[in-house]
């Protein structure tokens, strides 16, 4: 699910729109936080970058404790292989930091155009591509929509959604097309004075002049800026802000779309066999698959890039998430993939709240878990209430679980204190389980390079490696054990926080998820070390 935080225009100064943004116990014991630990100073640059694996006690910081784990528990144990499934956009299995762990299949003989172990996928070497050559996909809602049958139990409220954020999103065009040309003028403007083609928010301070228009570019600058650590970030933004608009505008809300170039049926589970091996990125914007596969076990103490939070990790690529809604089949698929080819976890950084076809999804987390294979899937990032708000996939049929395999994460930020859960994660006390770092994270991206994201897709990962630490050190705990450790071992937060970006809306954190607690790997492996 994808969430968009908007720097909307809402007045005008001079000629140029001006806009806002927006106690410890020793030994084997379980942490408790009984106190509140603020970070009252600014992160460096090195914690922002590795905020997720500190620890809330020792950091002030409320990360996962992954450092602790390994200097006071792992050390240099290295316990068995664990296979990763990432069900997600195209991974750039190439890159420096992952090129390491990515899984080969030992059954298949690579580009001989022969299916040779038998799985019904032609030289699977390290995973599968169910997108073929596509990427921009439409809305569930919308392909409801378009495809006209109005006996779908959710077309009514499909044909709502669909008003609703196509108005929204044609507002926002509108909005996006003045702010930019305002930008492109302002740039010129400030350029011209300063006589330079990059300048900084410092050399901006420099400038002393009566000229209303570079006093007004001056003003407009600022103030857009003022929630970004320099002036290309905010173009950055501005730019990738268009590029969303016009992404909904031009596919995911456009019934006339065809996105899906594979030649199946997607409304036919049986129709099978169609995609192809390349599980890397097929176009500049397919960032997401990387960035997830970063967080879980980019090679860890190489020196280069991030550190993923569990080592002795195969990563499997499994490209079925387009730049829209994923289709019900291509999940149902990718999750059997991933089983039958011996991942023992999932990653599942995707969702929606529209299905056509979710009965076929949950067969597949039935079979996953007949299969002991654990599945970690975000949560969402429309600050919803999934106890009132249901996305897709989860593993409730009728109201009632149908299995324990099935982990929900929702996203914390840096800071600890009302403001620790990020404002955009969606929450449930009974269909979401934990929360864990998601925002301001920074991992892989593709052609060797690295960036900060936001979003459940990278709180889902982090809880991932704790779970491919755990399945490595003690392989004999079933799926559903992991589970359970996972959210028991947790740290409770005994605090009031904000949900959503309404300041009014504060909850107790122990009631925004299932188990009231944020992952904590030091805690969940010195539970796992008691279980036999």
């Amino acid at each position: 699910m994808k969430s968009l935080k908007f720097v909307l225009a809402t007045a005008l100064i001079g000629p140029f729109l001006v806009g806002c943004g927006s106690a410890r116990v020793s030994g084997i014991s379980m942490e408790k936080i009984t106190q509140p630990h603020y970070k009252t100073t600014p992160l460096t640059k090195k914690q922002e970058h590795h905020w997720a694996h500190l620890d809330l006690l020792t950091d002030t910081i409320p990360g996962m404790s992954v450092d602790r784990a390994y200097g006071e528990i792992l050390k240099t144990k290295q316990g068995n292989t664990t296979l990763v499934a990432v069900i997600d956009s195209g991974m750039d299995i190439d890159h420096e930091d992952l090129s390491a762990v990515i899984w080969t299949n030992p059954n298949e003989i690579p580009n001989n155009g022969i299916d040779d172990d038998n799985n019904g996928y032609v030289d699977d070497i390290h995973g599968w591509n169910f997108l073929g050559d596509a990427y921009n996909e439409q809305f569930e809602y919308t392909r409801i929509l378009a495809k006209g049958d109005t006996s779908h139990p959710q077309y009514t409220e499909a044909e709502q959604q669909y008003q609703k954020e196509f108005k929204k999103y044609s507002e926002y065009k509108n909005i996006y097309d003045r702010v930019t040309a305002q930008v492109v003028m302002v740039d010129y403007i400030l350029s011209t004075h300063l006589k330079k083609s990059t300048y900084s928010k410092a050399d901006i301070d420099t400038i002393s002049t009566n000229n209303p228009s570079v006093l007004n570019a001056i003003e407009f600058m600022k103030i857009y800026t003022a929630d970004y650590d320099s002036i290309s970030e905010f173009k950055e933004a501005v730019e990738k802000d268009m590029i969303l608009i016009n992404d909904h505008l031009n596919y995911h809300l456009n019934k006339d779309f065809h996105g899906r170039t594979t030649g199946d049926n997607p409304d036919d589970l049986s129709d099978v066999g169609y995609g192809d091996n390349n599980v890397k990125p097929h176009d500049p914007e397919e960032t997401h698959g990387t960035h997830v596969a970063g967080i879980i076990a980019a090679q860890r103490n190489n020196h280069i890039g991030v550190d993923g939070v569990a080592n002795n990790v195969k990563l499997m690529a499994i490209r079925s998430t387009p730049n829209g809604d994923e289709y019900d089949k291509d999940v149902a698929l990718a999750i059997r993939y991933a089983v039958d080819n011996g991942a023992k976890i999932i990653n599942g950084s995707f969702g929606k709240y529209y299905a056509t076809h979710s009965e076929w999804v949950s067969d597949a987390i039935r079979y996953a878990a007949q299969h002991d294979v654990l599945l970690v899937i975000s949560a969402g990032n429309d600050a919803y209430n999934l106890d009132d708000t249901p996305s897709y996939p989860n593993d409730m049929v009728n109201g009632k679980e149908i299995s324990d395999n099935f982990l929900v994460v929702g996203a914390l930020t840096p800071t600890y204190g009302t403001k620790v859960v990020a404002d955009y994660s969606n929450y449930g006390q009974h269909n979401v389980d934990v929360f864990a770092p998601g925002s301001d994270i920074y991992s892989t991206y593709p052609n060797n390079t690295y960036k900060s994201e936001n979003g459940t897709s990278m709180a889902a990962p982090a809880v991932t490696g704790v779970a491919a630490i755990i399945r490595s050190q003690y392989p004999h705990l079933s799926a559903s054990e992991v589970k359970n450790i996972i959210m028991k071992s947790g740290v409770s937060l005994p605090t009031e926080v904000q949900v959503g970006d309404d300041p009014t809306h504060i909850k107790a954190f122990q009631k925004l998820s299932k188990s009231g607690k944020i992952v904590n790997a030091y805690n969940a492996l010195l539970m796992a070390s008691k279980i036999k």
